[in-house]
């Protein structure tokens, strides 16, 4: 049995000095949900300088922190990058990869995402690696085909390795108010795990997959009730902490 996971994806947003509050309201709304850590994991993807600080508060209340972004070198003249090793130095265990905004502003390959999801394996650290398609592709019936070139580079430099996540994010539906419907996202889970299980069965029972894409309270009970939908990567409603809860009250 696969735990749910809900990681709220903060993007470029919220201020070092709002962290706490948020952390605060967010525990505060969890406890009246009647949430508890083993019916789902809560991530939250943050902005590089509140990594410290979030990490500190949110493990005291049973939640994850994650990088937004990573380099695949350990170090060097790198300007402006984050390595694995210094998120390991702040005890953050969690990265996203190649998340579309990446992709598409900061010209990230399938084959670089391939290398930085390695890079934080090697180094202990859980990669979140989004994949998904544009618009123009759906609609050119390409959604399939750009899922496996966007897998198919991470699955041979992962190989022998499940202590990763996935997330489907369907381009067209992040921050659009589009929402890819239930059973669109159920199909494009399927055919996910269904490259999993081509690699091995025990890959496509273990591995979570995310759905991200306008993710909201009033949608995330259909998605969660398709069953190759392991939780949800949320961007938008991420920044409000009592929203964000009952996301992730509502997965369960």
């Amino acid at each position: 049995m696969r735990k749910p996971l809900i990681a709220g994806n903060w993007k470029m947003n919220l201020l070092y000095s709002k962290v706490p509050s948020y952390v605060e309201v967010l525990t505060k709304e969890l406890q009246a949900l009647h949430w508890t850590q083993a019916t789902s994991g809560v991530l939250l993807a943050v902005p590089s300088p509140f990594l410290g600080l979030a990490r500190e508060l949110a493990s005291k209340q049973g939640f994850s922190v994650a990088a937004q972004t990573i380099h695949e070198k350990s170090e060097g003249a790198f300007t402006g990058e984050i390595s694995v090793n210094m998120l390991k130095d702040l005890g953050v265990d969690w990265t996203l990869v190649g998340h579309s905004e990446r992709r598409q502003y900061y010209n990230e390959t399938n084959e670089s995402v391939a290398l930085k999801s390695k890079a934080a394996l090697e180094h202990g650290v859980t990669p979140v690696i989004c994949i998904g398609e544009t618009r123009a592709e759906r609609e050119a019936n390409q959604t399939h085909e750009v899922l496996r070139k966007q897998l198919a580079p991470v699955l041979t430099a992962l190989k022998g390795s499940d202590a990763y996540v996935l997330a489907y994010e369907p381009v067209w539906a992040i921050g659009t108010g589009l929402t890819a419907s239930d059973e669109q996202a159920q199909e494009a889970h399927a055919f996910i795990r269904s490259l999993l299980r081509a690699e091995s069965p025990a890959l496509a029972e273990k591995v979570r997959i995310l759905y991200g894409g306008s993710v909201k309270s009033s949608n995330i009970k259909g998605l969660m009730a398709q069953p190759d939908i392991d939780g949800a990567l949320v961007g938008g409603a991420s920044l409000d902490p009592t929203e964000f809860a009952k996301i992730v009250a509502f997965s369960r």
